[in-house]
């Protein structure tokens, strides 16, 4: 008979590095912004970092989704485009939004129709993993799929050998961070893509966060030096609304009008099945709404070939093509080996290829790139 899928993650733990030993046995989780005072016996509101006899258990030694992904898919527009992520992910969450599309592995210990997700777990160490990502020709090495911030031990472990074999990490994160978290995780990493769900603090707790941990995240993984990518899923009757959109654009331009900000499509999933789908005209407004604001790169994502030019990447001084995409796909790559527009010269934001004829177009927008599942 099968363990239960909470037994399992239990026993695929090590004892915690972000965490405040306290001394009645309590302990406080310094992984996400929620901060958890977790007595002994009790967990996290993540469920998967736990308090076992005054010590803070966080989850190890295991994936529950593994993908060679094209970078575009987390989405990183300025780092390394056309390239591959091996992307991993765990079980849990800080958050419980209603739409959320991973939701099976999210919820996990949360939610009793997740009990499935215990079929995914499978047994890891950071060396196969990165041995996946060298065979399969990846360049970077992402942690996403269930929020990383509550798998920071383990990412960070996985994150050294890639860092030993010239690969570089990014997170794919809700935002949800604490100072110390990203103290912790800034040696490894290159990008950190956050989610801006919502301007409206009182929709930031229906999802069961709070806005302001999110600006000041992104606030500060920019000062810190990591690329930042910025991703607010538009959602009709939630956030969707001129003065909402024009609050996002105007805080991510005011940390830096460098950093991109993708909006992308929402449909009906999980829990949340009554808004309409996003159509390209939505996406459309919300992008010129960033352009007006003062941002240089504006992107609307998730509807290949509905969104004319913003899939591209423009120059901001001389408005020439430089990275033109369908989707995940590369179609025309123009920028020089220093990452600069070959018709005026601006250094252009990102992480770019030393040798761009190394970069992967794909020719045609009916040649897709697609995710790869890494098996074995």
């Amino acid at each position: 008979m099968a363990k239960p899928m909470q037994e399992v993650l239990d026993s695929l733990t090590v004892e915690g590095t972000l965490v405040e030993k306290l001394s009645d046995g309590s302990v406080r989780c310094l992984a996400c912004g929620h901060r958890c005072l977790i007595h002994p016996g009790r967990r996290g509101i993540c469920q998967v970092r736990f308090n076992q006899e005054g010590l803070l258990r966080v989850p190890w030694g295991y994936v529950a989704a593994l993908q060679c992904d094209p970078i575009e898919k987390k989405p990183f527009y300025h780092i390394y485009p056309g390239s591959d992520a091996l992307t991993f992910g765990m079980l849990g969450c800080d958050f419980h939004c209603g739409y959320c599309q991973n939701w099976v592995s999210s919820q996990a210990l949360r939610d009793p129709a997740c009990e499935r997700a215990g079929g995914s777990i499978t047994r890891a160490t950071p060396e196969q993993l990165i041995g996946h990502a060298k065979r399969l020709g990846a360049r970077v090495v992402a942690s996403s799929y269930n929020e990383p911030l509550i798998t920071s031990e383990w990412a960070a472990a996985v994150f050294q050998p890639a860092l030993e074999a010239g690969l570089r990490c990014v997170f794919v994160s809700n935002g949800n961070a604490t100072p110390e978290a990203l103290a912790y995780l800034k040696p490894y990493l290159t990008g950190y893509k956050v989610d801006l769900k919502s301007m409206n603090d009182r929709n930031y707790r229906k999802l069961g966060g709070v806005l302001q941990h999110t600006l000041d995240t992104i606030r500060a993984a920019h000062e810190m030096g990591l690329w930042v990518e910025v991703v607010t899923l538009v959602v009709p009757g939630f956030n969707d609304s001129p003065d909402e959109l024009w609050d996002a654009a105007r805080f991510v331009a005011g940390v830096s009008p460098d950093i991109p900000w993708h909006v992308t499509a929402f449909h009906p999933d999980y829990q949340m099945t009554d808004p309409r789908d996003t159509v390209a005209e939505d996406l459309i407004r919300a992008a010129e709404i960033g352009q007006e604001a003062g941002l240089h790169f504006v992107y609307a994502g998730n509807l290949p070939g509905g969104v004319g030019e913003w899939e591209h990447t423009f120059c901001p001084n001389c408005h020439a093509a430089l990275i033109r995409r369908y989707g995940y796909t590369i179609l025309d790559y123009r920028l020089t080996a220093e990452g600069s527009c070959p018709e005026c010269g601006l250094h252009i934001p990102g992480i770019w290829h030393a040798d761009p004829q190394a970069e992967k177009i794909g020719g045609s927008a009916g040649r897709m790139r697609i995710p790869r599942v890494v098996r074995g």
